[in-house]
């Protein structure tokens, strides 16, 4: 029999689209089950004045009623009246973490101190489809700041399904600890020293980036071109230029990155790949004129700045933008 193979994908779509919606729908269930368990939890104990001790009684119960299933342990329990009392005040999260796992629920409540902290990894694991350990993975780097901090320009120059995943993979500053450089280092030190330690240097990227050499060598028509490190990045599928700057950001960096990235697209970027991005890291930058300096430019350029040893979190926190300016921010998740 001819042509049944466009009938035969046609049902395999339709199949694996409904067993997706089973699978939601299965998944919503569960957590309306905890949230409703966790509000009768502590609805008796305020009603009775019962303490923790409560808790074990009734897993003890649950279980042996229920002996197969599973979620039913002492601090499972006690999550889902944590959980409730987290959510149960809040008319926006409330929908949105019937749409995650319950364990991804339980990072996102466990490690986040605020609901503008907790939206956006809800939000991005339901875009991104996170599993529990790639959630907990970007929770431990800091994600959610990194992604406020981050100057770039990609709102203007990357498609919607692209902007988020670049913003992720791009710091607004970099930890180089590992390099041993001396006091008087130059560019092509810092750079020599990245590269003997790649794996270190790699990890500090973010983890997603692959190594495809340095001082990379490209020819514009006559002229030479040497890119100080070029990376590929797995999710976004673009090759990465890095240029390494050791003093302040100056503007006239981004036209040249801006070439290198002309250059790349044409000569190295393969047909199944997406647009090259570009990094610019310096010892320094002014956050205004960084801005100002990619606003006029047309290729996706990002640019941030590097340090020889950690920064205490609390240095983060106090450069974050105010709440209401993360707001707006969280909000082009509902708009794309």
């Amino acid at each position: 029999m001819q042509g049944y193979e466009t009938l035969v994908n046609d049902l395999k779509n339709l199949i694996y689209k409904k067993q997706y919606h089973v699978l939601k729908s299965v998944n919503a269930e569960t957590i309306n089950l905890y949230w409703e368990i966790g509000e009768e939890i502590y609805r008796q104990q305020c009603e009775k004045g019962w303490g923790k001790s409560i808790v074990e009684i009734l897993s003890k119960e649950l279980q042996k009623e229920f002996p197969g299933a599973k979620g039913y342990s002492a601090a499972n329990l006690w999550r889902m009246r944590t959980f409730y009392l987290t959510y149960r005040n809040s008319e926006k999260l409330a929908p949105l973490v019937r749409e995650i796992s319950w364990s991804n629920n339980i990072i996102i409540m466990e490690k986040c101190k605020d609901d503008l902290q907790r939206e956006f990894y809800i939000q991005m694991g339901k875009r991104y489809g996170w599993t529990k350990r790639i959630l907990a993975n970007f929770v431990e780097a800091q994600a959610y700041e990194k992604y406020l901090l981050n100057q770039s320009n990609f709102d203007l120059t990357l498609s919607k399904e692209r902007r988020m995943q670049a913003k992720l993979a791009i710091k607004d500053e970099y930890t180089f600890d590992f390099a041993e450089l001396s006091p008087e280092y130059s560019e092509h030190e810092l750079e020599v020293q990245l590269v003997n330690h790649i794996r270190s240097f790699l990890i500090e990227m973010g983890g997603d980036f692959t190594f495809i050499g340095n001082q990379y060598h490209l020819m514009a028509g006559n002229k030479d071109l040497y890119i100080d490190m070029v990376l590929f990045h797995r999710r976004l599928r673009s090759l990465v230029a890095i240029e390494l700057k050791i003093g302040e950001f100056e503007a006239e960096y981004t036209g040249k990155m801006e070439l290198y990235l002309t250059v790349l697209d044409d000569k190295v970027k393969l047909p199944d790949e997406n647009p090259s991005i570009g990094i610019i890291i310096c010892k320094s930058k002014d956050k205004i004129y960084v801005e100002y300096a990619l606003k006029q430019t047309n290729a996706p350029i990002g640019v941030a700045t590097y340090q020889l040893r950690s920064t205490l979190p609390e240095d983060m926190k106090a450069m974050l933008p105010e709440p209401d300016e993360i707001v707006k921010r969280l909000k082009l998740f509902e708009n794309e």
